[in-house]
């Protein structure tokens, strides 16, 4: 678990906040394996940490992975309103998409400052928009979302694949299926560059989840939630909103290039050069 998610945790009791923090564990080591029991820990996470965002963050990522996408969107909500954070903005805005609404979709997405936002979670929402364009079969204005500087065919970023894939599928849709076959395979290239930087040595690899004791789920963790309870918890996000403090991603996956917000803001014409280099020509030339 992120330290900043630890130290949401130390405003709990101590016995709380360890069966919340194993609860919060298990919904991250499960959200691949078994969602649906990933959620359930989510869930009991919450239960005993209404208050708490990481615990709100986490029951959103394990309800969108279940397909839950309304019950995503209110606690996506709460977490914005507890933390005060964008960071979850894409989420929302497929969310939005799941639920069948791509025009309030693009309305979310625009109501930020991308500036303002982490550069991977800007890309997540440039292909969030772009998939909601698509939605509303506006292939053009989907390809045009996608047109960020962060887009570079020649290397390779935690990003790239998902950035590269989704300018494929957007071409495909519009009948230009060299340049989409192109894309597509610098997206399967990006892919393996990252697999291959991240599989280096013993001493060099990087820990994403915590080693955790296994927690079972007692019948209190996971009974349903009564109408009462989803009113409390809007209350008390509300009145958390202006004191709590920001936390961290669920879980992100270790870069291997830098971050190009880690020193300055990122600009409109520039990629920090610093990453893994993929091709020598531009795929467009």
């Amino acid at each position: 678990m992120h330290p900043s998610a630890r130290n949401e945790l130390k405003t709990l009791s101590k016995e709380n906040a360890e069966q919340v923090g194993r609860h919060l564990a298990m919904a991250a080591k499960l959200i691949d394996e078994d969602p649906q029991l990933a959620h359930e820990h989510a869930l009991a996470a919450t239960r005993r940490a209404g208050r708490i965002a990481v615990a709100r963050e986490t029951a959103a990522i394990t309800a969108y992975a279940i397909g839950d996408f309304a019950l995503a969107l209110r606690e996506l909500r709460t977490y914005r309103r507890i933390s005060g954070r964008d960071d979850q903005i894409a989420l929302m805005v497929d969310s939005e998409r799941g639920v069948g609404r791509p025009d309030r979709a693009l309305e979310v997405g625009r109501s930020v400052d991308r500036a303002t936002l982490p550069t991977p979670a800007r890309v997540e929402l440039a292909i969030a928009m772009s998939g909601a364009q698509l939605d509303l079969g506006q292939p053009e204005r989907a390809l045009t979302e996608l047109d960020i500087p962060e887009l570079d065919p020649d290397r390779a970023f935690e990003w790239s694949p998902a950035l590269f894939a989704a300018r494929a599928a957007v071409l495909e849709e519009l009948g230009r299926d060299s340049e989409a076959a192109e894309w597509q395979r610098r997206a399967v290239v990006a892919a393996e560059v990252i697999e291959a930087a991240l599989g280096g040595p013993a001493d060099d690899e990087v820990q994403v989840v915590d080693e955790v004791e296994e927690i079972t789920l007692e019948e209190d963790d996971i009974a349903p939630q009564s109408a009462d309870e989803a009113v409390a918890d809007e209350a008390v996000a509300d009145e958390a909103q202006a004191s709590s403090e920001p936390v961290s991603e669920f879980e992100s996956e270790p870069q291997v290039a830098p971050d190009p917000d880690a020193e300055a803001p990122a600009s409109d014409d520039s990629i920090d050069p610093k990453s893994e280099t993929l091709f020598d020509h531009d795929p467009e030339a």
